[in-house]
């Protein structure tokens, strides 16, 4: 299975007083890196949103968290497509810290035209994007 893989740092911002990543910052860091995994495919969100006029709203999360994660931590974020549908994709994640699992989430994004807000079928060049990393055998890692 096709693999993108990105880091991400914990920062003051991203932690609680005690040190801890508050779990609603993780959200942020994981859509940079979905965000991160389109540009890698040929599809900036500059280009989606702004010119083609495609959302890519999330409409299900489902997360499972096992470990704390701390100021300073450098974690590597892991991204797979599990299914692709006809008007939606689902993604898998896992995040790591030193090997360790820190926490999985299933996420389902949708794409809408941002004229209407209605689902629409994958454009056909998305579709062939997103089959193509799917079927890729290798890990992809964004540019330094």
């Amino acid at each position: 299975m096709a693999l993108f893989e990105a880091t991400r740092t914990l920062h003051f911002s991203d932690c609680d007083p005690a040190g801890i990543a508050y779990y609603p910052r993780y959200f942020d860091k994981l859509n940079s890196v979905v965000e991160d995994w389109w540009a890698s495919m040929g599809v900036p969100w500059k280009t989606l949103f702004l010119q083609r006029r495609i959302g890519l709203p999330t409409v299900r999360f489902e997360v499972d968290f096992r470990a704390p994660a701390f100021l300073g931590d450098t974690l590597v974020f892991s991204l797979a497509v599990a299914r692709i549908g006809r008007k939606s994709v689902d993604l898998d994640h896992c995040v790591r810290r030193d090997g360790a699992v820190l926490w999985h989430a299933k996420q389902v994004l949708v794409p809408t035209s941002l004229e209407t807000h209605k689902s629409i079928p994958w454009p056909d060049d998305l579709r062939a994007a997103l089959t193509s990393f799917q079927e890729s055998p290798h890990a992809h890692h964004p540019a330094a």
